[in-house]
């Protein structure tokens, strides 16, 4: 296949009559030649770890979480109906979660790799413990700034002497689940759009109103803000309206609107911007004059944010929606005009964690929907929200077909992906390979040891598949059942090489790397490159197994396919 490396060999083979030639020898000999480097002795070239946990559940997904940069990144390992679950983690996992599934409700577990089953803790946090008395009764009027900009001439805002409690704070527990998942969904920080997320989930806009019950008390609990250091939090107000059936956007401009809580009152968080549940309020339904804290059922809530900062007056001064219909002027305007969200854009999104609902909040000029963040709860139906379910953990196996290779490592490139405890789907990307090839340990319909690679792909042999710019060959998949203890490190796919009569399996301890799976969606080197080439941090991790270990993250752009 590569006529270089055929030469060198065909050189180490005519060494001096009276001298043994040995093969190891060789292939270390072309590996130090090729990467320039000695391996360390003690490398297995792996970087995933087999593990199972037991839990019971109607449905259990078992999640890694990865952190890249400022991003938290979940990915589904594996999916059972309970019991024992077997499932490959990357070692490069930050942590690891069980979401189960129960008779309609879906709650998060963290846990760690040593555990063999899962504690039962209770990691909902604490529920609303408020009951109102007394009535509430209307004592005043706000301007909006929309009517002072005349976009809503007569529009006024109505406070009422609310009812505010101290409520239970979330154990230890919930507040580190609040943060992995909650800023998993919306990471933190202006350079990130968040905005996809919400829109994906379809619950926006005309879709935000979650609706009454009818049967409890409708609570809100401030319970985390990040505003910078500009003091927009705490120098504003959160308002509420409701309404029955389906209004236009002037309609429900036309609504009165009610200030459930002034958050200068509220310490929602200490200087490291935690989690804290400490004041929660009770929402009023009025019938004129009248208040009661109890909603009829069937009726749509909504929330209005009213920044009243004095900082940089009046450019953050103005009323954001979660109904994106009423965002229509403030988008355009000010410091709010810098976020870049459309002119219907909203700005609020629902999460969910263990039952309890978080309205998560955009006050100003960015996109990470995390300025503020409130938990609403008691007389309100669940709406479904995000987040959806996380996308499959991928794994690359990659093969390099000589014994003396160039160390491209696309001779025959092959992903898998567990789509449950019993599915795997296997996809054959490419074949950088002139010779007769058969993949063994699939076992599927299509792929097979029976059928070779470039048959797969509908190819003549000798020709080169999906490791050259601009071959876009499409890819082989099957769809394969397994046991429900199988795993990508003990049920490895492997090469035969009919046209050498050799078999090519995923390296071991002090071999060198002519076969490797990489746990991620991997993009292969071109044709000729060498893999140090390719991604320029292998060599560190080769060399030394305890660096470099996300070297499959950092590639050369123009070495890859």
């Amino acid at each position: 296949m590569k006529k270089l490396l055929i030469l060198f060999l065909i050189g180490l083979l005519t060494i001096s009559c009276g001298n043994t030639f040995d093969f190891n020898d060789a292939i270390q000999s072309n590996s130090e030649q090729v990467f320039g480097v000695t391996f360390s002795s003690d490398q297995d070239w792996n970087i995933t770890t087999n593990s199972s946990i037991t839990i019971d559940g109607e449905k259990v997904q078992i999640l890694a979480s990865f952190q890249e940069d400022s991003i938290v990144d979940l990915r589904l390992l594996n999916e059972s109906k309970g019991g024992t679950i077997t499932f490959d983690v990357p070692n490069n996992y930050s942590n690891l979660y069980a979401i189960i599934y129960n008779n309609g409700t879906r709650t998060y577990k963290k846990f760690n790799l040593e555990e063999t089953s899962l504690k039962t803790r209770d990691t909902r946090g604490g529920f609303y413990k408020i009951t109102p008395s007394g009535n509430p009764v209307i004592t005043g009027t706000v301007e909006s700034f929309a009517n002072q900009r005349g976009w809503l001439p007569g529009e006024v805002f109505y406070t009422y002497n609310y009812v505010t409690e101290h409520s239970e704070d979330y154990s230890s527990d919930f507040k580190e689940l609040f943060n992995d998942i909650i800023f998993n969904y919306f990471p933190n920080g202006r350079k990130y759009n968040n905005l996809p997320q919400i829109k994906k989930s379809g619950y926006y806009n005309e879709n935000v109103y979650p609706i009454t019950t009818g049967d409890k008390p409708i609570i809100i609990s401030p319970v985390y803000k990040n505003d910078g250091g500009y003091y927009e939090i705490s120098q504003a107000e959160l308002y509420y309206y409701y309404f029955k059936g389906d209004l236009s956007a002037s309609e429900i401009e036309a609504l009165p609107k009610y200030r459930a809580v002034d958050l200068s009152e509220v310490y929602t968080n200490d200087d490291n911007c935690n989690i804290i549940k400490d004041k929660s309020y009770v929402l009023v339904y009025w019938n004129g004059n009248e208040g009661s804290y109890q909603f009829p059922a069937g009726y749509k809530i909504g929330f209005m944010y009213k920044s009243n900062t004095t900082y940089e007056k009046p450019k953050k001064q103005g009323e954001v929606y979660g109904d994106g219909r009423l965002n229509y002027n403030i988008n355009n305007w000010g410091n709010f005009k810098s976020s870049g969200l459309g002119n219907t854009d909203p700005r609020m999104a629902w999460m969910s964690i263990n039952e309890k609902m978080f309205l998560c909040i955009e006050s100003g000029t960015d996109k990470d929907f995390n300025d503020l963040i409130v938990e609403v709860e008691g007389g309100i139906k669940p709406i479904i929200i995000i987040p959806d379910d996380p996308e499959n953990q991928f794994y690359t196996f990659l093969f390099e077909d000589h014994r003396l290779g160039d160390y491209d490592l696309n001779d025959v490139v092959i992903k898998g992906c567990r789509i449950d405890e019993t599915t795997v789907e296997w996809t054959l990307m490419a074949c950088g390979a002139s010779d007769e090839l058969y993949i063994k340990g699939i076992n599927g319909n299509t792929i097979n040891e029976n059928t070779e690679v470039h048959e797969l792909f509908k190819k003549q042999k000798g020709v080169f598949i999906n490791t050259q710019k601009g071959d876009n060959t499409l890819y082989v998949k099957d769809v394969v059942t397994v046991n429900k203890d199988f795993s990508f490190l003990k049920n490895q796919p492997y090469i035969y090489d009919k046209t050498k009569d050799w078999e090519v399996r995923i390296a071991t301890v002090g071999q060198d790397p002519h076969a490797i799976m990489i746990p991620y969606d991997f993009r292969w080197s071109l044709e000729r490159i060498c893999i140090k080439d390719s991604y320029p941090l292998f060599n560190n991790w080769g060399t030394n197994k305890i660096i470099s270990t996300d070297w499959y993250k950092f590639p050369d752009e123009n070495k890859i396919y």
